[in-house]
């Protein structure tokens, strides 16, 4: 039957690629690193610190779950092969419909650890702070941030990653003015640094009365959680602490009986927020963290001359510099401007399926690099 060549020649192109993806997650190393940790976890010793033991546990799951996600792959393609198989022996057209589902899952998953491995920069592995600020617009713009804080939300739930609000203040009438918060998880950083940029909204608006198309604009600020101790220095002289009460709609991830901190960076401009922690002094020390991390990846870009820059949130929110556009009237249409990939389904984005936008940023950077 002609679909089962079709199938056997769209396998037969995965044969090489699926070799590259098993040298870039690099499995031998992997397994030998396995018996390593397991060994080292019969010792009786081994849950003396348990902040090191959870640590390897993390690493070892981690190792783990790429070895099975490979192995996957590997089955799924010799199940596809056998079903072939099948229906040239059977000539059965009913096993068209299954190979084809099958063939359909293979491509995504392939395509999930593909993009896995271009997961190699030194913070990728890292949670992610994500901060959302609402641009000119009032109230659309501050619904616009809600929408978006939202989407970051259900997409995180998809991934099986937790979330954490740290700081957030409520728009005037709805929506959000800003939130900070934190994604725990597997390569949160490497998948969320895609998002850093302004996101556009065009609708028309529900709190405009004459049923106008209305333009708002919301900033995505992305960094890593680094929690290692950074050798950055930080003067007395060059920042402002400010306290503050906790405020806004975080339900019970805000501790609205805790005071909340703002520190001031004079000499970059970075201003970094934290009202989550139990105490003031909780909320001091996350917030000296964040501000650590800013300064010291925003040191190593200037020695690596890189284009983008981690210099606090993007401060001009608003035309020409959006990354995406996400369209609702007059038609529906979502698009990266720097990959150019978009989809029609405005919806599913809005409700957190976003890996289609994070999977080809990760695939252009890795172009842009290979092309330097």
């Amino acid at each position: 039957m002609v679909e089962l060549d079709q199938f056997k020649s769209v396998l037969a192109t995965y044969t090489e690629p699926l070799a590259e993806v098993r040298d870039s997650l690099d499995l031998a190393n992997k397994e030998q690193r396995v018996e390593e940790l397991e060994r080292e976890m019969e010792a009786p010793d081994f849950w003396d610190n348990a902040e090191v033991s959870q640590k390897k546990m993390k690493e070892l799951k981690g190792l783990k779950d790429d070895m099975e996600t490979y192995q996957n792959l590997v089955t799924q393609m010799e199940d596809m092969e056998t079903m072939i198989e099948m229906g040239y022996e059977e000539n059965d057209p009913e096993l068209i419909p299954e190979i084809q589902e099958m063939l359909d899952q293979f491509q995504t998953d392939f395509d999930n650890i593909r993009v896995k491995t271009l997961l190699s920069g030194e913070y990728d592995s890292e949670n992610a702070i994500i901060k959302l600020n609402a641009g000119a617009g009032g109230t659309e713009a501050c619904d616009w941030c809600g929408m978006l804080y939202r989407m970051y939300s259900r997409w995180a739930d998809r991934k099986g990653f937790s979330m954490e609000v740290l700081d957030y203040l409520d728009g005037d009438e709805a929506g959000v003015k800003s939130v900070t918060f934190q994604v725990n998880g597997e390569n949160a950083y490497g998948y969320l640094k895609s998002e850093k940029g302004v996101h556009r909204l065009v609708r028309i608006s529900p709190f405009n009365a004459a049923g106008k198309r209305q333009t708002s604009f919301v900033s995505c600020d992305v960094m890593p959680d680094i929690e290692k101790d950074l050798d950055v220095e930080v003067n007395d002289e060059d920042i402002r602490i400010d306290t503050y009460r906790s405020s806004g709609a975080g339900g019970q991830h805000i501790n609205k009986t805790s005071s909340a901190i703002r520190i001031t960076h004079f000499p970059t401009g970075i201003v970094v927020q934290c009202q989550n922690e139990r105490s003031q002094h909780m909320n001091k020390d996350k917030a000296m963290q964040m501000l650590k991390a800013k300064l010291y990846l925003l040191k190593q870009q200037e020695a690596e001359e890189k284009l983008s820059g981690i210099r606090g949130e993007v401060t001009d929110i608003g035309w020409g510099n959006q990354i995406r556009s996400y369209v609702m009237q007059p038609y529906t249409m979502v698009k990266d401007h720097r990959t150019n990939e978009e989809t029609g389904n405005v919806d599913a984005v809005m409700d957190g399926s976003i890996d289609i936008f994070i999977n080809a940023y990760l695939k252009w950077i890795a172009l842009s690099k290979k092309t330097e």
